[in-house]
């Protein structure tokens, strides 16, 4: 079995930004989700659009929160490089009679991935509906966050379908 080393610590065991200079700019691709478990009657209501809201409709609302999350990954991870996107695509749609699956799908072309972006982005939007509907129920939970598919750097990594 190959030894693994952290990656944000150097040889003093101190935190450290990871150079990535020497590396080839490539398109990476990465894929996040998360579900929201809402119950029968609030899903209803949020999908009806039955909740007013200054903010906007939730699910629209929680889109722009997880794009907006996903391109700030780098203000709220220590030592991740800041990215310009070049792409970052949300959806939310039902899973079942009571939850919603949030999915974020960030892409760059640069020298190291952009797995938290998309992490960021699913979370970011998960939390905006839970924000969001909280005066309906407290009885609200985020579920199962994973990295469901990365492409494009040194290793490429594809979780099965299991959400």
């Amino acid at each position: 079995m190959q030894t693994k080393n952290f990656t944000h610590v150097n040889a003093a065991n101190q935190p450290t930004m990871v150079d990535v200079g020497a590396k080839a700019p490539t398109r990476r691709v990465a894929r996040a989700r998360c579900r929201v478990v809402l119950g029968e009657e609030l899903l209803a209501r949020v999908q009806a659009g039955e909740m007013p809201s200054h903010k906007g409709p939730v699910l629209h609302t929680a889109i722009l929160a997880g794009i907006m999350g996903a391109k700030r990954t780098s203000e709220l991870i220590p030592l991740c490089h800041p990215l310009g996107l070049d792409d970052c695509k949300v959806t939310i749609e039902p899973d079942g009679p009571s939850a919603l699956r949030v999915e974020c799908t960030a892409v760059v072309t640069g020298r190291t991935g952009v797995e938290m972006e998309a992490l960021t982005g699913a979370t970011v939007a998960a939390l905006t509906i839970y924000d969001m509907c909280k005066a309906f129920s407290h009885d609200i939970t985020i579920e199962s966050v994973q990295l469901v598919e990365k492409t494009g750097g040194k290793s490429d990594f594809h979780r099965a379908e299991n959400l």
